[in-house]
């Protein structure tokens, strides 16, 4: 059977009108890879920690984040690429100055996350 086309417009998947943030989970279109886009402008936020049953990839698009995944920290800018193993916890922060904007690359057909207590903020 031959898959057809899929087009989504913005609205089907962006929670943001004026960022590149929201999500798309494979299933919606048939395919076996979930896609998150995450942005933000506030230094010091971002995805808190947390683990996925599967691996992860990190594309950061504009901007510098501190990712953390297990105990390994990376300075991340504008083109770097990151792999977040499955079962390993992990979160990043925008460092700024400005926007950060990510994609990140769930190997799954949807998104299943387990949010974790920090072990930084305890």
């Amino acid at each position: 059977m031959t898959r057809k086309p899929v087009h989504l417009q913005r609205s089907d998947w962006a929670s943001d009108d004026r960022l590149w943030k929201g999500v798309l989970e494979g299933k919606d279109i048939g395919t076996g890879v979930t896609v998150l886009f995450y942005a933000t402008d506030e230094i010091g936020k971002g995805p808190l920690w947390h683990v996925h049953p599967y691996d992860e990839i990190f594309i950061v698009r504009t901007g510098t984040a501190l990712f953390t995944i297990g105990e390994t920290k990376v300075k991340a800018m504008a083109g770097d690429i990151l792999l977040g193993p499955a079962i390993i916890p992990h979160k990043y922060t925008n460092l700024g100055p400005g926007l950060l904007e990510t994609t990140d690359i769930h190997v799954s057909d949807r998104w299943i996350q387990t949010d974790l207590a920090d072990p930084e903020l305890q």
